[in-house]
């Protein structure tokens, strides 16, 4: 049976795009592929343009808004997430901020200027059994924050072992439970 290779793009419509492509390429760091200028109705944003030509769009309507419950990008450093938490919670016209120690990753979530749930995070490259939601302070080190990762205690799964370094943190299922 076929089946998807991997997620492609995320659009979302929005009022403002000179705002909005503001605040995706100067506070995310994307990358403007096409579209874009003044009076654009449509821009392709890409984090990776060399390999992706775009990864997020934005289309100009000020009658729609993304109803996605998320929508989240990575970066490629645990240093780099403390760089754009710190950016973005610096912003104004961003809130509702919070970090979040899954085990697999740390995410920061906030609003975006049109109030869309965004989350930048770091993946640890532990597997961690999910959903787990605890906090984590962005402005320890570096080695508080991966002895915090560490120190998680083992949790019972019902699923096996698919994602990330096994470090036995996955517990086989109770039986009968």
């Amino acid at each position: 049976m076929s089946s998807v290779a991997a997620l492609g793009h995320v659009g979302i419509s929005v009022a403002d795009m000179d705002t909005m492509t503001r605040f995706y390429t100067e506070v995310l760091g994307l990358t403007v592929t096409d579209g874009g200028g003044p009076g654009a109705r449509i821009v392709f944003l890409s984090a990776d343009p060399a390999r992706e030509q775009h990864e997020f769009v934005l289309s100009a309507n000020p009658e729609l808004h993304a109803n996605a419950q998320q929508i989240s990008f990575t970066v490629a450093s645990l240093d780099d997430l403390r760089e754009l938490y710190h950016a973005i919670k610096a912003r104004p016209d961003c809130s509702d901020m919070r970090v979040t120690n899954h085990g697999i990753a740390i995410g920061c979530y906030f609003l975006d200027p049109e109030k869309n749930r965004i989350e930048v995070y770091w993946s640890t490259g532990m597997d961690y059994v999910q959903p787990a939601v605890g906090p984590i302070d962005l402005d320890q080190s570096n080695a508080a924050i991966l002895a915090a990762l560490g120190s998680m205690p083992p949790r019972p799964s019902v699923t096996p072992h698919l994602y990330g370094e096994d470090q036995g943190k996955r517990l086989p299922a109770a039986a009968g439970g």
